[in-house]
Order: structure tokens, then C-alpha cells, then sequence
């Protein structure tokens, strides 16, 4: 889609009179660099900054923002970028040393800001995104980031956000009511790492998770051994497969309890344009199509 809007603007373009067409330049290259440490903040920047950001993503399709090492080219991209938005919450543990090699104080923005972080233990739960009401925090707080840099075009932004919000409010409902067709008893599922927390907490479905908040961790045997007991006695009907995380763990859980494997669900990423989930919207809609599908009977 991208790639045939920018076909159709060099098109239309050509066919300006050329003071116009100076005009447009100057335009689009006067636009906010922004850089996103992954996918979903991408995503949302760019729904709220539209033609008026050119938004650079640190951590690209279906990658691991846990596990991630940044690159040298990672360090231009970031003394290049007039704001740089990050989660937070302890999920971009590479980023201070980024910064630091980038050799220019960046304008940080935590899209987190506001959020009522959950708590595992002592470590804050990164992936608050996974509630779309949390998902409206981060729009907002994007909104006001792109406002204050660029205050000649937050009358853009605040329409764009609002159109966007609008379309959050929407998919909350879809979200609920499809829940809502899912027996109580059955609202129960196995997932690799504990990224489901905050929809669990907004939508009412038991995530248990063989791995932590973090896919940098690594579950024990008795963890393992543990979570097989827990499917069988509470007779979990589904168990899924994330496209950041090695399917093994899910497969051995599955084999070995009889669960039946629900399908993927996209918890830390986005897909490439023709993937299942290319934009936030879609992953959610992917992810609850999969839940109801493998839950519901």
C-alpha cells in the first residue's frame, strides 16, 4: 500500500507546474524523523503523524525487541531522528547504550507514560500495548510528542489521533464481544512468554506462560513439567505459538497434554504488508479470531 501511494505521488507530482512541485518537495522533506524502537509504536506514530512524519522502525516485522542488538547504522538513525519513542517499562534494555553511541542527547518520548504498569515480581510487565485501552494511552502521549516538535502541524496530529482513538473505541468492542462468546470455563490457554497479561486483566482470558515477561528467559524442567500438570487437571483446550518464539516449548506442552495448538498469535510484533498482522489493528483481530476460533467450542 505504501509503495503504491508513493508511485502515485510521483506521479502527480510530475504533473504540478514546477513552482508547485518545489512547493510539495519542500514540503515532504521538511517532515519529522521520527524512530520507533519496534513495530507496533511504528505503527502508531505513523497513524497519528501521517504524511507529516517519516517514521524509521528500530526493531522491524516479526522481531524480538527483548533480545535485540542494535546495529552501527541503528546509532545514525537515531542521531538523525527529532524524536525518538520508545515502550519503556524495561523492554528496550539495549537503548541507553544506543544513545549513548549515538553521541547526541535524543528526544526520548515513552509512549508508556500514564499507564498502570502491571508487576511480576520486581520486574514491570513491558507489553501493555496487549490492552487497546492502554493502546489509546500510547496514541496520546504520541500525539502530544508530535504536537510539541512540531507545533505548525498538531492541528494534523490531533486529527489524526481522534480518527484513530475512534477506531480503538471500536476495536475494544469487537474485542469484548467476541469474548463474550467463549464459555467461561473454556477462557483459559497456554501462550510462550507472559505477554498477554494486560488482555488477560481487560478481557478476562487466563494466559499461562512457560517463559517470563521476557523471551530472554528460559523455562526449567520443573516449570515445564509444572504447566503439563496444570493442562491436564484444568483441561486447557488450546495451546498457541507466537511469531517471535521458538514453537518447540508450545509443540512438546501440546504433544504431551493433548492440547490442541490454537494457531499463532502476535504478541511483541507486527508482520511484514502481507503478513497476518501488518498494522496494531489487524494483530488484534488476528489474535482474538485465533482465541474464539480454538475456544469458543
Amino acid at each position: 500500500m505504501r509503495r503504491l501511494w508513493l508511485i502515485g505521488l510521483v506521479l502527480v507530482t510530475a504533473m504540478l507546474p514546477a513552482h508547485a512541485q518545489d512547493r510539495l518537495q519542500d514540503r515532504l522533506q521538511d517532515r519529522l524523523n521520527v524512530v520507533a524502537s519496534f513495530s507496533i509504536l511504528g505503527d502508531f506514530v505513523r497513524n497519528v503523524g501521517g504524511e507529516r512524519v517519516s517514521v524509521t522502525t528500530l526493531v522491524g516485522s516479526d522481531g524480538d525487541a527483548h533480545v535485540y542488538t542494535p546495529a552501527p547504522a541503528d546509532a545514525r538513525k537515531i542521531a538523525d531522528a527529532k524524536l525518538v519513542v520508545i515502550n519503556g517499562l524495561g523492554l528496550e534494555g539495549w537503548l541507553a547504550r544506543l544513545v549513548q553511541s549515538a553521541g547526541k542527547k535524543a528526544n526520548i518520548v515513552t509512549a508508556t507514560q500514564g499507564v498502570a504498569s502491571r508487576k511480576l515480581g520486581s520486574d514491570a510487565d513491558p507489553h501493555a500495548w496487549q490492552s487497546v485501552a492502554n493502546a489509546k494511552i500510547y496514541v496520546t502521549n504520541i500525539r502530544d510528542a508530535l504536537s510539541a516538535a512540531d507545533p505548525a502541524d498538531a492541528g494534523i496530529f490531533r486529527a489524526n489521533a481522534e480518527a484513530y482513538l475512534t477506531k480503538l473505541d471500536v476495536l475494544d468492542r469487537e474485542v469484548r464481544e467476541a469474548i463474550a462468546q467463549i464459555p467461561q470455563a473454556r477462557r483459559k490457554v497456554i501462550s510462550t512468554h507472559d505477554a498477554f497479561g494486560y488482555f488477560a486483566a481487560a478481557y478476562g482470558i487466563e494466559f499461562i506462560a512457560p517463559l517470563g515477561v521476557s523471551t530472554e528467559s528460559e523455562a526449567s524442567a520443573r516449570d515445564i513439567a509444572a504447566i503439563i500438570r496444570q493442562v491436564k487437571a484444568s483441561k486447557i483446550p488450546a495451546v498457541f505459538l507466537e511469531n517471535i518464539s521458538d514453537p518447540r516449548l508450545i509443540r512438546r506442552i501440546s504433544a504431551e497434554t493433548g492440547a490442541r495448538i490454537g494457531g499463532t498469535l502476535y504478541s511483541d510484533s507486527l508482520t511484514g504488508e502481507k503478513g497476518d498482522a501488518p498494522t496494531y489493528i489487524d494483530m488484534v483481530r488476528h489474535n482474538i479470531k485465533a482465541l474464539t476460533s480454538a475456544l469458543a467450542n
